[in-house]
């Protein structure tokens, strides 16, 4: 028989971020954009600095999973090591549920399809990107049009496979960049994608958790239609 648990003020610790789920194995946080998952020479803050106040166990915490540091939204953290394995069994065999909003340039030609073009990883003068290649790692994301309004669309991404920038370089190869994407779009102040929901069952688990979008998303998605609940 399978449990879930929620997020409530009493059962919080007190962290910079908003807590989206929470039990004894895991905590779900809401990302903000521009915050790097690991420390780095550019990046010395990052999610990993609110560690010792999410668990002071040996056994843990641990990032179950990445994002982008321009990505927002949620953002599994284990408490556990037996529900790290259980987690990152879950993310490698694709039996977790990852739904992202995107804000894209321009409109698909139909209101929903599938891409499945694999990624690979290429080094050039100016950085890496990741490109289109039929050797390279398969990558699959199902998309759909939320609505549209003059040179943006507001899309709906589940990705059913996890490759780096995958929403990113899916959504510029269906001829609709996300705004703000230096690398595969036009350079803007904020990246307009989002973990907007995470669902999966880690051991008897079962973990839900759904992201606000970001201030800079919110001011954009207004326009395309969505309210805030």
């Amino acid at each position: 028989m399978s449990r879930s648990a929620v997020a409530s003020p009493q059962a919080t610790a007190p962290l910079p971020y908003p807590v989206l789920y929470r039990s004894p194995r895991f905590v779900v946080i809401d990302k903000p954009p521009g915050l790097p998952v690991h420390p780095g020479p550019r990046s010395p803050r990052s999610v990993e600095d609110i560690f010792p106040a999410i668990s002071r166990r040996k056994d843990g915490p641990w990032l179950a999973h990445r994002l982008d540091a321009d990505t927002s939204g949620c953002l599994l953290i284990a408490l556990r090591k037996q529900g790290l394995l259980e987690a990152q069994a879950c993310f490698q065999s694709g039996h977790v549920r990852k739904t992202y909003w995107a804000v894209v340039a321009g409109r698909p030609q139909n209101a929903a399809g599938e891409i499945d073009t694999p990624l690979t990883r290429q080094d050039t003068p100016r950085g890496w990107r990741m490109v289109a290649s039929p050797s390279g790692q398969k990558a699959r994301t199902r998309w759909r049009v939320l609505a549209s309004h003059e040179t943006q669309s507001w899309l709906e991404l589940e990705l059913l496979t996890g490759r780096t920038h995958q929403a990113r370089v899916h959504c510029a190869l269906l001829g609709c960049p996300i705004l703000g994407d230096p690398i595969y779009g036009e350079a803007g102040p904020l990246l307009h994608l989002m973990s907007r929901r995470l669902e999966l069952q880690a051991g008897e688990e079962v973990i839900r958790a759904e992201a606000a979008p970001a201030p800079h998303m919110t001011k954009t998605l207004s326009y395309l239609g969505w309210r805030e609940a």
